[in-house]
């Protein structure tokens, strides 16, 4: 079933819910589909006078930065066996090439790639467990989280309902349009972290 028309068919309060959850789960180290289920909710909210854009806006907010400091504990606790772990379970996502590239991105802009790291699909995942395992100072961390969460999740949630409210009668025969450039967006940026992991594969199992 289509995402945006399953969502039609559950009360407000579990869309706020779902889109917590998962967005927290994603950004907790966990590969789940946030961005297209905050987009789905977003244009939604847009059409339906049902679910308040706020509080979505707040749900989405809220999973991400929960889920992302959750992720930071579990990283910081479990140190690199965690990733080889994570490894064995999602080998597509957290390959040693994966790995490899965000850890050089760490490295390089260290709270920054936490705060950019949000609007990229594959990096949102890595951000939470890897600053832990990396031992990135919490109040660096804290304050990249803070503000990524609220300016990706916030900002996309706000885009998508506004952009609904212009253009309604057009995005209620047309939707799954937003949800297209919502994958393609995903898709593209998976695919230009893959072809660096590619690159950097070498490197890592030299080292």
């Amino acid at each position: 079933m289509h995402v945006q028309e399953w969502l039609e068919t559950v009360p407000a309060v579990a869309v706020y819910a779902l889109v917590g959850l998962v967005i927290g789960l994603e950004s907790l180290g966990i590969p789940l589909p946030g961005e297209i289920i905050l987009v789905s909710s977003a244009l939604l909210a847009s059409q339906h006078g049902e679910i308040d854009p706020v509080v979505l806006g707040a749900s989405a907010t809220a999973g991400a930065i929960i889920g992302d400091s959750i992720g930071y504990a579990i990283g910081r606790k479990g140190g690199r066996p965690l990733l080889a772990w994570l490894g064995n379970k999602f080998p597509k996502h957290f390959s040693e090439g994966h790995i490899a590239t965000a850890e050089r991105s760490f490295e390089k802009w260290g709270m920054w790639a936490v705060f950019f790291g949000r609007f990229v699909a594959l990096l949102r995942i890595f951000a939470g467990p890897l600053a832990g395992v990396l031992r990135m100072p919490y109040w660096k961390f804290a304050i990249a989280n803070v503000l990524g969460g609220i300016l990706w999740a916030g900002g996309t949630t706000a885009v998508i309902y506004y952009v609904g409210i212009v253009a309604e009668s057009w995005l209620k025969r047309f939707s799954w349009l937003g949800l297209v450039a919502a994958v393609l967006v995903g898709v593209t940026s998976m695919l230009v972290i893959k072809r660096k992991a590619k690159r950097a594969a070498p490197a890592a199992a030299a080292e």
